[in-house]
């Protein structure tokens, strides 16, 4: 059991089902974009970690980049997703692999979804440490799923609740009363 801030989490993905999680979506990314030079665009704050190992596992040549937006107010998605940070790099013609440490409402796919129609990118698959699908609301395709997991507050693993829970290695659910 640990609190952040004013609410208490308890255990609930071990950082080794994590790890083999991520050495899964690792494996298909590399047989999928072998012989090409795809650009990792990593969602961030939270896909930070999830990025990290990903991109250390990738064998071939390839860039990663980063975008930054918001729509998390406390343990509730706003729903008002804003582009924050954007793409620093011409994407026009590039094999791009989105990096999201979580799938829920899939109101910031939609938001990058169009990021990138506008960029020109030749393609582009998302990969997603976690995905909750009872919450996704969106029509775009998640290609690489870590893990299905209910519709639950996490933290964790890059995952925070109002900046805290990021550094932890294993992932935690909110307590239920």
């Amino acid at each position: 059991m640990i609190k952040l801030h004013d609410l208490e989490f308890e255990p609930f993905i071990s950082e080794e089902e994590i790890i083999n999680s991520i050495k899964n979506i690792s494996e298909e990314l590399n047989r999928d974009y072998e012989g090409k030079k795809p650009v990792f665009l990593a969602v961030l704050n939270g896909s930070f970690m999830f990025a990290s190992e990903v991109v250390k596992r990738f064998k071939g040549d390839c860039e990663i980049s980063f975008v930054k937006l918001g729509s998390y107010e406390g343990t509730e998605t706003s729903g008002n997703v804003k582009t924050l940070l954007g793409l620093n790099q011409d994407l026009k013609g590039r094999y791009v692999i989105l990096l999201e440490d979580i799938v829920d409402t899939g109101n910031t796919l939609a938001e990058i979804d169009k990021i990138l129609k506008e960029a020109k990118v030749e393609n582009y698959k998302i990969a997603t440490l976690f995905y909750k699908p009872e919450a996704y609301k969106k029509s775009i395709p998640v290609n690489y799923v870590g893990m299905e997991i209910p519709n639950k507050f996490i933290v964790g693993f890059g995952l925070d609740y109002d900046g805290l829970g990021r550094n932890l290695t294993q992932v935690y659910k909110r307590k239920e009363n």
